[in-house]
């Protein structure tokens, strides 16, 4: 057959047309359903479920159209298992419909830290190692120590805990410091007589501090000037020595010139 003619007879034509008008009505169709397929302005709110149980959480999104993965799990021990932690979108961000909510949820199982050995070392820097690792202070105990707010023990639900054991992130450490204060006691020394400078290295090199300063009359120089009261005394009513602890302090009374322990000047000698 002529390839002319046969192009030119009635029912390729019509078979033709009838394709071009199928792929039309096809293109039609489909962006007529595009708007519908792709939800196109149609919009919710994602809500907040921050801090709520998986179930709930999960009830929450598909009620307000919107499909749930969980995406990644974390620990922190504020929160029940299974909390939400985060979620992506955040909250109230305005989406399409039907988009999937990825959520970050608290572990069953809590991860595990190693106990650091924090005797010895100050109050602050033991909390930030506790910090550091994830794990919290608990309790603090003072006991009788010239070491003020140093470590002396470190204790996990009430028993001594070794460094390098393994315990829950999270875990609440009890800390035993010294209060600063010794727990033998020894005489009061006698002050009375030196120049300010001479009570406080003595009273360093006892464990001892000093306390509230009075001044008597016009200071020129506080290093010379003179102790002429203290308290507590060295001696008491009776005339024995009073006893103080390492870390306790002794008040100070001082002038330029020595006077006796009533504030009276002493009588300078004639030369």
């Amino acid at each position: 057959m002529n390839p002319v003619r046969w192009l030119l007879q009635k029912p390729f034509w019509v078979n033709l047309l009838a394709v071009c008008m199928l792929v039309v009505l096809l293109g039609v169709l489909f962006f007529a359903s595009l708007r519908w397929i792709t939800r196109h302005g149609e919009t919710a709110t994602v809500p907040d479920i921050m801090g709520k149980p998986y179930d709930e959480a999960v009830r929450l999104l598909e009620q307000a159209h919107f499909r749930v993965v969980v995406q990644d799990s974390g620990y922190t021990d504020t929160l029940p298992p299974l909390t939400v932690l985060r979620q992506e979108p955040e909250a109230h961000a305005v989406v399409k419909v039907y988009r999937t909510v990825y959520l970050t949820l608290n572990k069953i199982v809590p991860p595990m830290a190693v106990m650091p050995n924090l005797v010895n070392m100050s109050y602050r820097s033991a909390v930030l190692t506790l910090q550091t690792l994830k794990l919290n202070v608990g309790d603090t105990v003072y006991k009788p120590d010239i070491a003020r707010n140093a470590v002396l023990a470190q204790l996990y639900n009430g028993q001594p805990i070794k460094p390098g054991i393994l315990i829950p992130e999270g875990s609440r450490i009890t800390l035993v410091l010294g209060d600063g204060i010794g727990n033998q006691a020894n005489p009061v020394p006698n002050l009375i007589g030196l120049t300010f400078m001479q009570a406080r290295e003595l009273l360093s090199a006892s464990n001892l501090s000093v306390g509230v300063v009075l001044f008597d009359g016009p200071i020129t120089d506080t290093a010379s000037a003179y102790v002429y009261k203290q308290i507590p005394a060295p001696l008491n009513a009776n005339g024995q020595p009073n006893l103080i602890y390492a870390g306790q302090s002794i008040d100070l009374w001082v002038s330029q010139t020595p006077r006796d322990s009533t504030g009276q000047p002493l009588p300078q000698p004639n030369f």
